[in-house]
């Protein structure tokens, strides 16, 4: 059975500081990975290769699993994520699994400069047709960032992906480009406001407002401590138990 995870690169990856805390040195290869995300439950997996594939971040097919090489520095949250969609029965452990993955800033070692200058230039364009559904996002946001965040947040483009195929949604950090200045930005995937509807996309909303928040703050852009935390706060699952496959990259 075969599974693959598509998208497209966030920000530089940054060791899991629980683990710096621990003294645990992150993976360097592939031999090691496996090691490390057998220790996080993987099970059926005897080979691990990494890769440098922007379209495919990790695929099983029999005992072998591809991954990418920005996974190398993941937390034990994500890598028990990816164990989890390896090995995954149901529909709902494989979404949720998927909703970790993909909302990690995957950047291989030593492509952090290359990344961030795709983030600038790659932007989402909400169709027309989709307008009124980018509107209703929007609104959401205003709501929830009254009700969780106390109205802290800044203002952000708020818009609906038709690119997404496999993504539920993704947070951009702004940046400057020359003398332009760029608006950070959410895009929600319409095949998921349209397949799971509006409470899960909502849901979606106010997972990337956690990673807007982790911006607005100077935190790292990642599913560590501070994540989990300000998630329970907002009311959101922060870890792989629970929700909406096969995943790639936010």
């Amino acid at each position: 059975m075969f599974r693959a995870l598509t998208g497209i690169l966030r920000r530089g990856t940054v060791a899991d500081p629980a683990q710096l805390a621990l003294g645990i040195e992150a993976p360097r290869t592939a031999e090691e990975l496996l090691q490390r995300l057998r220790a996080c439950g993987l099970r059926g997996v005897n080979r691990c290769v990494l890769t440098r594939n922007r379209t495919v971040l990790v695929s099983v097919r029999g005992e072998s699993l591809r991954v990418h090489a920005g996974f190398l520095t993941a937390p034990d949250e994500v890598l028990r994520a990816i164990a989890m969609l390896a090995g995954a029965r149901s529909r709902a452990a494989r979404l949720e699994a998927r909703r970790v993955i993909v909302s990690y800033p995957v950047v291989a070692p030593g492509d952090e400069a290359g990344a961030s200058a795709r983030r600038v230039v790659r932007r989402t364009h909400t169709q027309p047709a989709d307008a009124p559904m980018a509107e209703r996002l929007r609104l959401a946001h205003a709501r929830l960032n009254a009700r969780h965040f106390a109205g802290g947040l800044g203002v952000v483009d708020v818009e609906v992906s038709r690119r997404m195929k496999r993504r539920l949604g993704h947070f951009a950090p702004g940046a400057a480009s020359g003398a332009t200045s760029v608006t950070p930005e959410i895009a929600i995937s319409r095949r998921h406001i349209r397949r799971d509807g509006w409470t899960q996309a909502e849901q979606t909303l106010l997972h990337e407002m956690v990673h807007q928040w982790q911006h607005e703050t100077g935190r790292t852009l990642d599913h560590g401590r501070d994540f989990r935390r300000k998630a329970r706060e907002v009311g959101i699952e922060p870890r792989a138990t629970r929700r909406t496959g096969s995943a790639g990259n936010r």
